[in-house]
């Protein structure tokens, strides 16, 4: 009889774990095993020689399930979570009408509360790691740092470098600058928080801070965040500005290279997907934003054949990993599959590996995680490997891509400290946390001047009723 796991087989400084699954880079195998100790896998290898090498730790068998790194979100913005439903139905470029106006009603509390809220949905949706683009409120974004940490989540914290503001003035250079060092120096080498400065997109900053931010990042080993080819809109507005569009923009004033995390970029030509290549820029693939909001989804199967380091990104829309596997390979076989017979698109595995390995190695974070590897942090998951959905199993990988659910996730550990189990944190009230941040959503969301354009569903679904009812009787 098979002797249930519990919160305490998941709870000690060092473990042995022997899962019936374990994913590796190379893909799934069985009778192996991992050793963590001080929030580090300490041993990866064949169960047998786990034990052997280890009799003073007694192994915990996690059998009927899979141990998995956890994912990697390349693309959050953790502040707007409190009005991320209000963007259902909305046409591009919301974050005029909806992400500004709320962002800048925020205070500290809301903030933190704001951010607690997204970081345990991402926790709850197998994500161990996330990048924040960085937020527009007007508070101190070791706020936003305090509760990721709190919530026991990896972030890659951006902090806005914008020096344009909306009127068209300069802020000044050198302020510009030293808040920008000073974000990068805040945190500890252990901390789960890794430092990235950001600009939110190219024309919010002068040619001489695009350039030096971005290089500052590269100097500090650090991510640099932009949001880049994301709409025709903005392709548009950049052409008018300055005779390029964005990403080439960002190539005349030296901005790109490893350090660069280019979120969206749904809107290449060959030329720019050769400047990515060439200057060994990352991109966040964003294929829910894209269904969502998108004019067109990015060519990841591309990026993939052309060796462009590339993670998979929410950009705050829902924090499901394993729905955003489904609609990664999803929108590439639609937008790109479809037309030329590839029935592959990626062969399963493709998403996978960027869900995790690769998305940590686009956030800058490939020695860190990502992956079940010595050295490596202990960020994984543990799921239910028994369920219907999963058997009978012939292909673990493509399955974790087609038909893996959340709520088969058992437990969510992160720098070999259990957070989550059974979708609860373990050490703090979720439940009174979700009331209270109701409460502030509602206050918040009450004063700032938010503007939809699309009607609720319920309102839709009576103005189409009206419609049909005042639609005139043909003549005849």
């Amino acid at each position: 009889m098979n002797t249930p796991i519990t919160t305490k087989h998941l709870n000690s400084d060092t473990m042995l774990l022997l899962p019936e699954l374990l994913l590796l880079s190379s893909g799934p195998v069985r009778d192996y095993g991992v050793v963590v100790a001080d929030g580090l896998f300490r041993e990866v290898g064949p169960a047998s020689k786990l034990i052997a090498d280890n009799p003073t730790l007694s192994p915990v068998h996690l059998e009927h399930h899979l141990l998995m790194p956890g994912f990697v979100d390349t693309h959050h913005h953790l502040t707007q979570s409190f009005g991320k439903s209000m963007v259902c139905g909305e046409p591009s470029e919301i974050f005029r009408r909806l992400w500004v106006p709320l962002e800048q009603h925020l205070d500290e509390e809301s903030v933190y509360i704001a951010s607690k809220l997204a970081a345990l949905e991402s926790l709850r949706g197998g994500f161990t790691t996330v990048c924040d683009a960085g937020t527009r409120a007007s508070v101190d974004v070791a706020t936003v740092a305090a509760a990721t940490q709190d919530a026991g989540l990896r972030c890659v914290l951006g902090y806005i470098c914008n020096d344009v503001a909306p009127d068209g003035s300069l802020i000044e250079y050198g302020t510009v600058i030293r808040a920008a060092e000073r974000h990068l120096g805040r945190w500890s080498a252990g901390s789960l928080v890794h430092p990235s400065l950001a600009v939110s997109i190219p024309e919010t900053a002068s040619d001489v801070v695009l350039r030096d931010t971005s290089r500052l990042a590269y100097e500090a080993g650090a991510v640099f965040q932009v949001h880049l080819n994301e709409h025709l809109a903005s392709v548009e507005r950049s052409i008018e500005r300055c005779g390029l569009r964005p990403l080439e923009y960002m190539d005349s004033v030296g901005a790109l290279g490893p350090q660069t995390l280019a979120a969206h970029a749904t809107l290449l030509t060959p030329y720019e997907l050769r400047r990515l290549e060439e200057t060994d820029s990352a991109v966040s693939y964003n294929p829910v934003a894209s269904a969502w909001k998108g004019n067109a989804v990015a060519p990841a199967l591309h990026f993939a054949d052309r060796m462009i380091r590339f993670g998979i990104g929410t950009d705050g829309t829902r924090s499901d990993a394993f729905r955003l596997l489904d609609i990664a390979e999803l929108a590439q076989r639609l937008a790109f599959g479809l037309q030329t017979g590839d029935s592959s698109c990626g062969g399963g595995w493709t998403w996978l590996h960027h869900a995790t390995q690769g998305g940590a190695e686009a956030a800058g974070l490939g020695t860190v995680t990502g992956e079940i590897a010595v050295g490596k942090s202990a960020d994984f998951l543990v799921l239910d490997w028994s369920v219907p959905e999963m058997q009978p199993s012939w292909d673990p990988t493509w399955e974790l891509v087609r038909y893996a659910n959340r709520d088969q996730i058992m437990a969510v550990v992160v720098a070999g400290k259990l957070r989550l189990w059974e979708g609860w944190p373990v050490d703090w009230d979720a439940r009174a946390f979700i009331k209270e941040a109701q409460e502030v959503a509602h206050r918040v969301m009450a004063k700032a001047p938010v503007r939809r354009l699309h009607p609720t569903a319920t309102e839709h679904q009576v103005l189409r009723q009206r419609r049909k009812l005042d639609t005139p009787t043909p003549v005849g």
